[in-house]
């Protein structure tokens, strides 16, 4: 039974559907469109993940050697930067026999090695490609049509959108990527930035990195980036809340130096061998912290009551910080690398920066186990 695309559901969390899924049913409107004169107000394709679905054309139009669908892009619940895209397919004849599949205006051409796409290609993922094509040379042997045609997906909104992933730094230019292995979205998913992690640490392999800079976010990447000018921009990599998850990707690529860069909120849960740290996954031990404090030097009881008390690590810093407890950082951050250390099971180097929320360097200390 086919799932409309653009259904609601308000009773649970909706998924959606990917820019490759959606590409894929735009490509399939308009080659029937193409063969049979008749335009096409929906399209249903087999998605990846084992069923069907079927989505509404905003419109489909006709002309002499081409024809044209639209549809936009429903990621359903997701909060994902390409939600409400505008995708189009153009497919038209081409005196080349074959399926040709290409990026028009708003989808990205790869610049950069280390990803699935060779240079010089429209950023279509494999999968992505992989469904066009089939869903293509199907609907051709079905009409029994021996013709080539070429198949161009265009974002018109791609380049803006695309301000908000993280294509520039991939190397991907001039728009979004289409993307997709499952055709769905799932909502909320981390699956989709875990990708991305995977891919930029490919791309910094193949730019012949061995040593990346791995932060939480913008900001500490910005920090990152000001300690290690030496570096080139495919060495810094975002990775969010998935500390343990980057640095075993880190290790399985070969790359033999890891610095984190980030601050007292996060790397405090590093610290204690927390390998996932967004704000629900562990709360900040202040205990652990006022131990810590003990082995930089505090004695003042009322300052180790007065760490136990905080409400965030980030007061706990600036305390320690203005009364110069600097050694506190270098002891934290050494904990970060061993707890690092022992996620990987061992076989790099890592080091640890810590920085507060006003971008002050708090401290710094590494461990190599290679």
């Amino acid at each position: 039974m086919a799932v409309k695309a653009n259904k609601k559901d308000k009773k649970e969390m909706r998924s959606g559907y990917t820019t490759g899924a959606c590409a894929t049913a735009c490509t399939k409107a308009a080659l029937v469109a193409l063969i049979t004169g008749i335009e096409q107000l929906d399209a249903t394709i087999f998605l990846p993940v084992g069923k069907f679905a079927t989505f509404e054309m905003e419109c489909c139009t006709i002309s002499q050697g081409f024809a044209e669908a639209e549809t936009i892009k429903d990621a359903g619940d997701d909060p994902d930067a390409t939600h409400g895209a505008l995708i189009i397919a153009r497919v038209s004849w081409s005196f080349v026999p074959g399926i040709h599949i290409d990026g028009g205006i708003g989808v990205g051409r790869v610049t950069k090695e280390g990803l699935p796409v060779p240079v010089g290609e429209a950023a279509i993922n494999p999968v992505p490609r992989k469904m066009i094509y089939e869903t293509a040379k199907e609907i051709l042997q079905s009409y029994g049509i021996n013709r080539g045609i070429s198949i161009v997906i265009s974002v018109p909104e791609g380049e803006k959108m695309a301000e908000k992933t993280l294509n520039k730094r991939l190397g991907i230019v001039g728009g979004i990527s289409i993307l997709g292995t499952r055709g769905t979205v799932i909502p909320f998913s981390s699956s989709a930035y875990m990708a991305s992690i995977v891919q930029a640490i490919s791309v910094a392999r193949a730019s012949g990195c061995e040593h990346v800079v791995i932060s939480t976010g913008g900001r500490s990447e910005k920090y990152g980036i000001a300690q290690y000018p030496e570096l080139p921009e495919e060495a810094f990599i975002e990775m969010g809340d998935f500390v343990g998850f980057t640095l075993k990707q880190c290790k399985k690529q070969g790359i033999k130096k890891v610095s984190l860069v980030g601050m007292m909120g996060k790397f405090s849960k590093v610290a204690q061998g927390v390998m996932m740290v967004h704000s629900k996954s562990a709360p900040v031990d202040f205990n652990f912290l006022a131990n810590v404090a003990r082995e930089a030097g505090v004695n003042d009881e009322e300052l180790i009551e007065e760490i136990r008390g905080a409400n965030t690590a980030s007061q706990v810093g600036d305390l320690l910080f203005t009364k110069g407890y600097h050694e506190f950082f270098a002891i934290l951050c050494n904990y970060c690398c061993a707890a690092g250390i022992n996620e990987v099971r061992g076989g790099m180097m890592i080091e640890t920066s810590l920085y507060s929320m006003k971008g002050a360097f708090l401290g710094k200390a590494g461990k190599d186990d290679r």
